[in-house]
């Protein structure tokens, strides 16, 4: 069975992007949202195996909405997306229970490492 996925980020490129790396190598898109509020709804909605999380967006952004989530199921896993030069966040989101990060702009192969590895 496919491994149900969450993509999360404002940039709706940047959810295009991921969702064809991931339904090109077998994995199932079971929603998208464009701020961590969305997120956090979407995520007790679908219950996904894995989300993809951007760290910066409106409303909420992702290291909050990676707590939310974490606190609803701890068992969670969730790989934070960044751009460069946001390092203290990225420690901020592992601190916060993420599994792994991936910087952008996104290479194929190091999103579906981090995905596999996450997913064990």
């Amino acid at each position: 069975m496919a491994n149900k996925v969450l993509i999360v980020d404002d940039a709706a490129f940047m959810r295009m992007m991921i969702k064809d790396i991931l339904t090109k190598n077998g994995f199932e898109v079971v929603g998208e949202a464009q701020d961590g509020s969305v997120a956090v709804e979407k995520y007790e909605e679908l219950k996904p195996d894995l989300v993809t999380m951007d760290i910066t967006m409106p409303e909420k952004d992702g290291i909050q909405a990676l707590k939310e989530i974490k606190a609803m199921n701890p068992n969670a896993i969730v790989i934070m997306c960044s751009a460069m030069g946001q390092q203290a966040m990225v420690i901020d989101a592992i601190q916060a229970g993420a599994k792994d990060f991936v910087v952008k702009p996104f290479n194929a192969e190091r999103v579906l490492e981090a995905i596999n590895k996450a997913l064990g």
